[in-house]
């Protein structure tokens, strides 16, 4: 049986091989054959990948290819698209990009018309008719025309929902990842009233996330201790994901966020229930939130799950530790832009410095680059080990591993008393991994 092409979160994989401009025409002409639309109309937008403007081009062929109309949006974060898709009433919008992964990557995620990303269901078909090539011939191509004024919407939009924000005296750092937040984070902020700083926000198209940004957090840690910042924001490459370092270097994770900001929620009224949080979550913030009687719901890593918890449940806020955040009073996927400044809106003019802090359980995590992720779910021998230091650490703490959705990793994380322990347990895990299944 064929690999499927939809990981967790659309196609993606390495420019060239994985992801080609053929294989893009195809996604392209698949997902408008498929829309419930005559015409469709699209959207694409993308990060700032060297190969982005070609896969762009590529998708935009096989929209026209079939029938349909496309607007080119440029280089805009991943959550414009929902944005951008209400406001214009577009049938699908597609953005090209790999989010965190490194600048070889690229990826296409697809949303519909109810600003969603397409279910399993609909990937199945777009997989499907692409394997089958029964592709229909329209009676005339589509149109490709550019976007005008995409940058401004999104900023509008963000400028709207915070109109009553004033970061006036607020110094604030942002690391752009060189991404598709390099020039939008720095402008809603100014707007603001911040005192603003930027840094790794001179995209070339291969410096996407190279030590920077959401995935290096550590090496933002280290320029701001102690320098006078009352916030400093980490995005990442598409801007969907934001961390955070506070005055004293301290980093702030998407957990941590999250008890900021359902606690800022709850005092307002506005929490609309409780949290929706992933496997992921550090014990620490369900003790906290048991605390201040917040409800928890637990799903499996991906954004996609923690919208379904949410949906299910009619709450408002969830999310991953990794910082991807999900509000849907701001949209339906995470927007670290977003985010950050509803941050700053619970710190009411304080530095993050002074926001609540999480007690954590001492945790651990190692990637491990395997040959086949598929592999890992038939081995019998490490499911016995995973299983036999899982109950060693059962009422103490907790051994999670899985499989990357996205990328050939075997993700292992270990929550402990000591920190010791914890690094003992993933290092002992990781390793008989990589010894049967390692690269």
């Amino acid at each position: 049986m064929a690999a499927r092409l939809f990981g967790t979160d659309g196609v993606r994989g390495a420019y060239g091989s994985v992801l080609s401009v053929d294989l893009a025409l195809a996604i392209g002409r698949a997902a408008s054959q498929l829309a419930d639309a005559e015409r469709p109309r699209a959207l694409i937008i993308r990060d700032t990948r060297e190969s982005g403007p070609v896969l762009e081009a590529g998708l935009a062929a096989g929209v026209a290819a079939a029938g349909g109309d496309v607007l080119l949006g440029g280089v805009l974060p991943t959550p414009a698209a929902p944005m951008l898709l209400s406001q214009y009433g577009f049938d699908l919008a597609f953005v090209v990009s790999a989010s965190h992964n490194p600048f070889g990557d690229n990826g296409i995620k697809i949303f519909g018309s109810d600003g969603d990303k397409i279910s399993d269901a609909a990937e199945d078909a777009i997989e499907d008719l692409i394997a089958s090539g029964d592709f229909s011939e329209p009676s005339h191509p589509g149109r490709i025309d550019q976007l005008r004024g995409a940058f401004e919407d999104y900023i509008r939009g963000l400028e709207q929902r915070y109109v009553d924000l004033d970061l006036t005296g607020m110094r604030i750092l942002l690391d752009c990842a060189n991404g598709a937040t390099s020039a939008a984070a720095p402008e809603i902020c100014r707007r603001l009233g911040a005192d603003v700083d930027s840094i790794h926000d001179q995209p070339d198209g291969r410096n996407i996330n190279e030590n920077c940004g959401s995935t290096h957090v550590e090496l933002l840690a280290e320029q701001v201790a102690g320098k006078g910042w009352d916030a400093a924001f980490a995005f990442d490459g598409d801007g969907d994901r934001v961390l955070a370092v506070d005055g004293s270097g301290a980093i702030v994770d998407g957990d941590d966020l999250l008890l900021l900001l359902s606690g800022y929620l709850q005092e307002n009224g506005a929490l609309a229930g409780g949290v929706a949080v992933t496997v992921m979550a550090n014990y620490g913030l369900h003790g906290a939130l048991s605390e201040a009687e917040v409800e928890v719901a637990i799903t499996p890593v991906g954004d996609r799950h923690v919208l379904a918890a949410l949906r299910e449940r009619g709450w408002r806020i969830g999310g991953e530790q990794s910082g991807h955040i999900i509000d849907l009073e701001l949209g339906p996927c995470g927007d670290g832009i977003a985010v950050a400044l509803l941050s700053l809106e619970a710190l009411a003019g304080a530095p993050l410095v002074e926001r609540p802090l999480l007690e954590r359980l001492p945790q651990r995590l190692v990637n491990v680059r395997i040959r086949d992720r598929n592999q890992f779910a038939s081995n019998i021998e490490l499911a016995e080990i995973i299983e036999r230091e899982s109950a060693a650490l059962e009422g103490r703490g907790r051994l999670l591993v899985r499989a990357s959705g996205t990328q050939p990793l075997i993700r292992v994380m270990a929550e402990a008393p000591t920190q010791d322990e914890a690094e003992a347990v993933c290092q002992l895990v990781a390793g008989e991994i990589a010894q049967r299944l390692g690269e």
